[in-house]
């Protein structure tokens, strides 16, 4: 397994239909990949708009069966052709009234290993994500792939600390947050949490958000993608606020090692004394 993995996230416009906005994405991979990117993750329901700045149910249109759907079967595609794991959020139907917020996670083989389904969902006005997916039910799960053990967390989830320590018991070293999130308030929370967890649970975090105004409602998306270390250091710079962007960057899997013996985080947990967390 390589110490030093070089890993990519997208952030992108919307352009208004589905076939083209795969395009888009299969391009934006295909350059990581001539770049030497080992993974790369994309935005939250990449495929399509935000639909969910608006309630109606004409929005169901865009969901698809995982992994047995199109979107996926071609992400799959892409992985063996480009030697990528990918980290695909999609609308997921599951049978006739469960619906998710789901990310798929494929291998460099194009082997399909799993998904994560978003657990918290937003009901608020922009947000309206009770109208559409029922909550997550396959718990954190953590992906061996070519490049090592990655997770998944979510957008609104990030807000939840419970999520990012169960990835971390489970041995990631790289959690992709796919986001759809707009200015106001969050764009601080924005540049806080994400390196936070990533120092409370010492892996490395890949937060992507959509970048610009989608047609279903006046959400600005304010992208600047980035990703951080354990350390809670962006490595390298933080992606535009305004204009669509391929972030490729080199991760040192050592430092993960060094950072679990500096600040004995795992360790020094007292699990025993938390049972209280868990009432509601």
């Amino acid at each position: 397994m390589p110490d030093v993995v070089r890993a990519a996230l997208v952030q992108a416009t919307w352009t208004g239909d589905t076939e083209s906005m795969i395009e888009k994405h299969v391009q934006h991979a295909r350059e990581a990949a001539r770049q030497g990117a080992r993974v790369i993750g994309f935005q939250e329901v990449f495929n399509a708009p935000y639909f969910c700045q608006v309630q109606d149910a004409e929005h169901y249109k865009w969901a698809e069966p995982v992994p047995d759907g199109p979107t996926v079967r071609r992400m799959q595609e892409l992985a063996r052709e480009t030697g990528m794991v990918i980290v695909v959020p999609v609308f997921e139907v599951e049978q006739p009234g469960f619906y998710y917020n789901t990310a798929a996670v494929i291998d460099a083989d194009g082997t399909v290993l799993g998904s994560y389904r978003k657990h918290h969902l937003p009901q608020l006005p922009g947000f309206w994500e009770k109208f559409y997916f029922k909550p997550g039910n396959l718990g954190w799960p953590v992906f061996d792939t070519a490049v090592g053990r990655v997770g998944v967390y979510i957008c609104y989830d990030r807000h939840f600390p419970e999520g990012w320590r169960a990835l971390g018991l489970e041995g990631a070293q790289l959690v992709y947050n796919p986001s759809a999130t707009s200015r106001g308030l969050s764009s601080h929370l924005w540049q806080l949490e994400q390196p936070a967890a990533a120092v409370a649970n010492e892996y490395f975090v890949a937060a992507i958000n959509r970048v610009g105004t989608e047609e279903y409602g006046s959400n600005d998306f304010y992208g600047t993608s980035y990703f951080v270390d354990p350390r809670g250091q962006f490595v390298g710079d933080v992606a535009s606020d305004k204009e669509e962007e391929l972030v490729v960057r080199d991760l040192d899997f050592d430092v993960i090692d060094e950072v679990r013996q500096q600040w004995a985080f795992y360790r020094d947990r007292r699990p025993d004394a938390y049972e209280g967390l868990v009432r509601p």
